[in-house]
């Protein structure tokens, strides 16, 4: 089991607007789709794929538990709920979405109460989202380090977290980047036009490339038909050491998603 390199986002999207954009992606080649609890777009999502007619064994389709479900009896049911809304008997993927530090529930209870979902056939692998390094740890000694999938975190060319990627990888865990384009603010970046004109390639997609070097999975989101297709093509743009140097150099500890009492002090 492997996560995919390459998936759509559905952060931010509800109602239509989410059926629409997951069902394009799909057309467009997807087959890798992330949602969560907290999103509210299960139903949708789950639609969108059931109308696509694609076999399940070909999508890889992640959800997270959100907080208020983490207690060991809760955590189980409120996953066969998503599954109904999903309309599917298992997701490939099932992430912790929040640490959630002093909220009640204890890293080993929920942790448990995941592996327990797999065990069960509910999911095929878990894994864990916005962990710093010592949460991490926490989290493999409470369930072991090979059955901690991905972490998905917070990356972009404006925030590299090195330290915490580099624990990541020598634990043979794969890093998950989201919100790769900083909610659009890479788009604008001056060194990073430079790099797409030199490749005639977009800002997104070097932005994306750059993750998928790294050896990063990407998920990033749209509504347009347009950019879910030519941020697809990020898979085949290679950039050469000085790009990657370059855009090494942008790094400013840009986070844009840091909810107080969700997450964790940063490393």
């Amino acid at each position: 089991m492997s996560i995919p390199s390459f998936g759509v986002g559905t952060f931010r999207l509800t109602g239509q607007t989410v059926i629409d954009s997951v069902r394009t992606a799909l057309e467009l080649g997807y087959r890798a789709v992330d949602t969560a609890q907290i999103y509210g777009n299960e139903a949708e999502v789950g639609q969108a794929i059931a109308d696509s007619g694609i076999n399940r064994d070909e999508l890889f389709v992640t959800t997270k538990i959100w907080t208020e479900n983490y207690a060991k009896n809760k955590l189980v049911p409120s996953l066969r709920e998503s599954l109904e809304k999903l309309r599917m008997p298992y997701v490939d993927l099932t992430l912790i979405h929040w640490p959630a530090p002093g909220n009640g529930v204890e890293l080993s209870e929920y942790m448990t109460a995941l592996a327990e979902a797999k065990v069960l056939g509910l999911t095929r692998q878990i894994g864990i989202s916005n962990f710093n390094i010592e949460l991490t740890k926490q989290a493999i000694a409470a369930v072991g380090k090979n059955e901690i999938a991905t972490n998905q975190i917070e990356l972009s060319p404006y925030l590299q977290s090195r330290k915490l990627t580099s624990f990541l990888k020598e634990q043979g865990i794969t890093v998950t980047s989201y919100m790769t384009l900083a909610y659009g603010k890479v788009l604008k970046d001056p060194v990073l036009a430079q790099i797409a004109n030199k490749h005639q390639a977009t800002v997104a997609q070097v932005a994306l490339a750059w993750a998928l070097q790294l050896g990063y999975a990407v998920i990033p989101s749209s509504t347009k038909r347009e950019n879910l297709a030519s941020n697809l093509l990020a898979r085949d743009l290679q950039l050469d050491a000085d790009d990657m140097t370059k855009i090494a150099a942008l790094e400013r500890d840009g986070r844009e998603v840091n909810p107080a009492g969700l997450a964790p002090v940063w490393d």
